[in-house]
């Protein structure tokens, strides 16, 4: 297996040279940027090959080098890695619990040498730095860390522990050597079965949809408590903890609980945990400012991107808090107006809750405020569901956005003997479709959001690896956007983080995120914002730029907020915005940033005969007088439509706090629910 030279593929499907050297990093040929895939290798059967056992410097399969221990650089990335047919439950459970991605490896393939060898399984996303060397162990790195990113490590290990323990892996948690550190990112190695005794079995993959893996649904009481507990988990936790002189008292008893409690309730220590989490961010100073921009590019006629904030004069009442990206689809007859719809609601909306917030005496919990984003983003989506049902739009024609957006939630939060600071470090995502939102810092950056296409789709079916997806022809093909289906058929995803580090939240529109340009281009611009070199709007106008001359086949939208908890940025570029106490509730404008032919189709218009578009299919829009009025009364709404989810709203149960109201001087639409 050994090889004297080893040499590296290029990964341009127009060139796929086989003969660039180790440590070179533009293909010789055709100068494209060459891929380094680093891979742990592991057993998923326990009768196969030990990796630990094959030397470093040996080429395996005549492709993958062997760079340390259980590392292996993949030589030909542009090649499809070997997949059976068959595939252990544990292997399933990697791609089942692929919407963990941000903490959890990937499956990338299998290895063996000859046919008759159980193969190796192949991670890719493990914790490796660009070089192919392991990041820092968390235990090690524990004591020189401080509480505030102590807690939050331990928040994001409970947030896996469900889902980890429902696919029968949740030692994977309880393995100091398994769990790594990037920054405040929790990372794990590997997965670890709860059951290693049982015989290895094999699952085909599933054909259909219907076939998502439910294991372990109900384990017989001896089998159960023989899995792992929150006991075990508490009793790792307390020997890291108290290993710290600086651990706060409120998480060694949060530690002993998990222990001493008969039967340790998940929901009561997570609502502990998360308490403190907030209260430790809190005494954090946070200094935010933003900044935004959209473009057609070079190739379009038509901008169907909408993004808050941009350059132009806008509304900025919402701002530093708030940044928004949505990706129109449907032609710009269609897509432009439905980015500006989803856009503006959501503008009102989010306007509401901030103002309602500044009144509160006491934050919201988790559960209500995102229950509340999602409600929002459903009246999104039926805004623009019942434009394209009332303009009889079918399958292609029907008009729709991706969105991604940030909300930064400014919550009084008390913090121990102090008065409420409201100075919140939650940060909120919601994304639906394949726009992105990415945290960069100096040192790495982090995709946040998951697309959602074919690919993405087929992974959590447990049908292949996610490289294996991609191939396939529509593997970046959209699975759901906003106002194509009723809003019961629309996921919205919505993720909570906190801020306690200086870095970049990035939103864009795939117009740049495209054949992975973030990933070339994101550490020199970062670091000259981090170091106060550049304006936020001069590095979105590097990324416009980037776009425009690398991808340039579609529009473009970046939003940049920059987070700093050590120090506030320059005076000179730091945008000022008005507190959420001075929003005025008013009704968007949307004709504004509309051409005139959107405009037409919003109102059933005929656009100018010098702007009429050639005809892309049969239907014809109706310009019947009443029509006209209804559709002007729904463009309206769409501006105050929000203000009615706040009233429709169930209260969780589980909120300690109050729960706001609306103000009575609002105006109150009778809409029926979303």
């Amino acid at each position: 297996m050994s090889h004297p030279s080893v040499q590296i593929q290029c990964v341009n499907s127009e060139c796929l040279h086989p003969d660039n050297a180790l440590g070179q990093t533009l293909c010789d040929r055709c100068q494209t940027p060459l891929v380094y895939r680093y891979l742990w290798a592991t057993r998923a059967m326990s009768g196969a090959a030990n990796p630990a056992d094959i030397p470093v410097n040996t080429l395996v399969a005549d492709r993958y080098w062997v760079t340390r221990p259980q590392i292996w650089l993949d030589t030909q990335p542009a090649r499809a890695a070997d997949v059976p047919n068959l595939m252990p439950n544990l292997a399933l459970s990697y791609l089942y619990l692929y919407a963990h991605r941000l903490h959890l490896p990937g499956l990338y393939g299998f290895c063996a040498e000859t046919e008759d060898d159980e193969a190796i399984a192949l991670l890719d996303n493990a914790p490796l730095d660009e070089t192919g060397q392991l990041l820092p162990m968390l235990e090690a790195a524990w004591q020189t860390t401080p509480p505030v990113r102590q807690i939050y490590w331990l928040w994001q290990i409970l947030q896996l522990w469900q889902p980890l323990r429902h696919q029968g892996v949740a030692t994977s948690l309880l393995v100091p050597d398994n769990l790594h550190i990037e920054g405040w990112r929790v990372r794990v190695r590997e997965l670890l079965p709860d059951r290693p005794e049982d015989p290895p079995q094999s699952a085909q993959l599933p054909d259909d949809e219907s076939a998502i893996a439910t294991k372990v649904p109900g384990e017989p009481a001896a089998v159960e408590s023989s899995l792992p507990s929150l006991k075990d988990l508490g009793a790792l936790w307390q020997t890291w903890v108290m290993s710290s002189l600086d651990s706060p008292q409120p998480l060694q008893q949060i530690c002993q609980q998990m222990q001493t409690s008969e039967e340790a309730d998940f929901e009561t220590i997570a609502a502990q945990l998360d308490k403190l989490l907030l209260a430790q961010t809190a005494r954090l100073p946070l200094y935010l400012d933003i900044a935004g921009a959209t473009t057609t590019g070079p190739q379009r006629t038509h901008n169907e991107d909408a993004c808050f904030p941009i350059a132009s004069p806008a509304d900025e009442t919402l701002a530093p808090h708030v940044g928004i990206i949505c990706d129109g689809i449907g032609g710009h007859e269609g897509g432009e107006v439905a980015s500006q719809l989803a856009l503006r609601s959501l503008q009102l909306q989010i306007r509401v809750l901030l103002a309602e917030l500044a009144g509160q005496p006491e934050p919201l919990t988790p559960a209500v405020v995102k229950q509340q984003l999602t409600k929002a983003v459903r009246v999104v989506n039926n805004l623009i569901a019942n434009q394209n049902d009332t303009q009889k739009r079918e399958l292609r024609q029907r008009m729709g956005t991706t969105l991604v957006m940030a909300l930064q939630l400014p919550q009084q939060i008390p913090t121990g003997s102090e008065p409420a600071t409201g100075n919140g470090h939650e940060l909120y995502l919601v994304h639906v479709g394949d726009s992105r939102a990415y945290w960069i810092t100096s040192k790495y950056l982090h995709q946040l959001t998951l697309d959602d296409d074919v690919a993405t789709r087929e992974v959590l079916m447990g049908r292949s690896p996610y490289q294996e997806a991609l191939r396939r022809s529509d593997g970046g093909a959209l699975t759901q956007a906003l106002g194509t289906r009723n809003a019961d058929l629309v996921e919205v995803n919505v993720q909570r983080f906190f801020i306690e580090e200086d870095g970049l939240l990035l939103l864009c529109s795939d117009g740049l995120s495209d054949y992975d340009r973030i990933e070339q281009s994101w550490q020199p611009i970062a670091q000259a914002v981090l170091e106060g070199k550049i304006s936020l709007r001069e590095a979105v106008q590097q990324w416009i730029g980037i776009a425009n001359e690398k991808n340039g086949h579609d529009n473009t939208s970046v939003v940049l907020l920059r987070c700093m908890v050590s120090q506030p940025p320059s005076p000179e570029i730091s945008t000022s915005a008005p507190t959420p106490e001075t929003a005025s509730i008013a009704l968007p404008n949307i004709d504004d940033s509309l051409a005139d032919s959107s405009r037409a189709l919003l109102y059933d218009e005929e656009p100018p005969p010098t702007l009429r578009p050639a005809p892309v299919s049969s239907w014809k829009p109706l310009t019947l007088g009443v029509r006209l009025l209804g559709l002007m009364v729904l463009a309206a709404i769409a501006g105050i439509l929000g203000v009615a989810i706040w009233q429709q709203m169930e209260r969780s149960p589980s909120s300690s706090s109050p729960t706001p109201s609306l103000p009575q001087s609002l105006p109150q639409p009778s809409t029926p629910s979303p």
